[in-house]
């Protein structure tokens, strides 16, 4: 399988695995074992931050991987996989930009937080069905 094939896949996994490592892991110890909520809440804004920055490098990788040189990315790349992809890279922006400012604020805090973890888990779906998607175009042999 040659390098191009298989950088998309990476960059999926890494998104994917991320953002599970991040939200189903690491923030929710945060809570867990630090002071206080206020000192996990600024732990995990790090982090989703930077998740955000991951999730868009890895989608440009994606998108840069779905053309031929010279070409326009193809929609039909990974059977489809480009939609999530660029849904999801849609959510971590408005996650960044549109909720955590407001959560940071601490404006209504309980309706930004389920906001942000609905966008959060939208996005979490989309890099595994680009991941989903991306694994089984690589396998495939090229036309």
């Amino acid at each position: 399988m040659a390098w191009r094939q298989r950088l998309p896949v990476l960059a999926a996994a890494l998104w994917w695995g991320g953002l599970t490592a991040i939200g189903g892991i690491a923030v929710p110890l945060l809570f867990a074992t630090l002071p206080t909520p206020a000192q996990a809440g600024q732990v995990a804004a790090r982090l989703f931050s930077a998740l955000t920055w991951i999730g868009l490098g890895c989608g440009l990788v994606m998108l840069v991987a779905s053309r031929e040189r010279g070409e326009a990315p193809r929609m039909d790349w990974a059977r489809g996989a480009l939609v999530f992809v660029l849904a999801g890279m849609l959510l971590a922006l408005l996650s960044e930009f549109a909720v955590a400012p407001r959560i940071v604020a601490r404006e209504n805090l309980r309706l930004w937080h389920g906001v942000g973890s609905a966008l959060f888990g939208l996005q979490w779906v989309c890099a595994l069905v680009a991941l989903w998607k991306a694994v089984g175009a690589a396998g495939r042999p090229a036309d």
